[in-house]
């Protein structure tokens, strides 16, 4: 029936992996959790202890592998017809979380659960994290009205077995971001549709302003090397931040946007990681950050993130 498949770096999964547990236990159904530690150096001792609970088991890769080469070794290990894929941060916030998505078990299926985000939490070092999870990856409307290939999201998703297997994980990428916007195009260039249910989970291992904005530049950085390595053309069409940048350098703009980026980097950065961060200056931080890394391509390294 259920195979949950729960990717861990050094952190501790053990009360979600009690919870999702219990509550497939109650349901009676035949089901399975995997807990793949991907060259984790913390929490290993403890998350042991889910060995000890009926069909649970954790393996330890000594070697971090990388986003998508888990998942699909995590995939090639299941047992059972259906995938539920789960971030380690998650944190169970539904009694009824399994249930939901049993229920929808009929057939092929792709289903994103979605992300919700502590109301309770207003710590101002978190602020920049928080907006944007709050308006925009748990905001439904802002969801559906934007690029949906570009909007999958692997934190807490389903998949039927038989389409995993037509569909996987792209482990050529290398870098920090959108493994999952590459998975979400070759799913619908495979014929198949996801559908977003509400069933989230809380994402509680949210990172503080600094790390999430040097964050955010690594995954630019790495779209615009996937951009330019021609492997990936349909990224122009299905990213609105590659639109924009394509805009710019058609009209060949994107030495004046990159100086731009320099004079006021410092005023934007003031911005996101004070305490009330606007996304739209959030936008306009990656715009002119990609128009930088398009001026500097020859001399990039990967240590050459802002």
């Amino acid at each position: 029936m259920l195979s949950i498949l729960i990717p861990t770096y050094n952190y501790d999964i053990t009360k979600l992996v009690t919870d999702l547990h219990q509550q497939a236990t109650d349901l009676e159904i035949v089901f399975e959790i995997i807990v793949m530690e991907d060259g984790s150096e913390k929490y290993i001792t403890e998350n042991q202890k889910i060995n000890a609970l009926s069909g649970c088991r954790s393996i330890i890769l000594n070697k971090n592998i990388g986003r998508s080469a888990i998942r699909n070794k995590m995939a090639d290990l299941a047992k059972y017809s259906y995938l539920l894929f789960i971030d380690c941060d998650a944190e169970v916030n539904h009694k009824d979380f399994i249930q939901r998505y049993i229920s929808c078990c009929t057939g092929e299926v792709v289903l994103i659960g979605g992300t919700a985000y502590d109301p309770e939490l207003k710590d101002p070092r978190y602020s920049l994290r928080l907006k944007y999870g709050r308006e925009r990856e748990s905001n439904l409307h802002y969801l559906v009205n934007h690029h949906s290939n570009e909007n999958f999201t692997t934190f807490n998703f389903l998949i039927s077995m038989s389409i995993f297997a037509a569909v996987r994980f792209d482990e050529t990428i290398t870098g920090y971001g959108h493994e999952d916007t590459l998975f979400g195009h070759h799913l619908h260039e495979a014929g198949y549709a996801f559908q977003r249910i509400d069933n989230p989970l809380i994402h509680r291992g949210i990172d503080d302003n600094e790390v999430f904005l040097l964050k955010t530049s690594e995954s630019v950085k790495n779209l615009y090397r996937l951009f330019i390595s021609g492997k990936y053309p349909f990224l122009a069409k299905e990213s609105k931040l590659l639109h924009y940048f394509q805009t710019i350098t058609k009209y060949h703009l994107a030495g004046l946007f990159a100086f731009k980026f320099l004079l006021i980097k410092t005023l934007l950065k003031k911005n996101l990681l004070g305490k009330h961060p606007s996304l739209i200056i959030y936008d306009v931080f990656k715009l002119l950050l990609l128009c930088k890394y398009h001026v500097i391509a020859d001399k990039m390294t990967d240590s050459s993130v802002d």
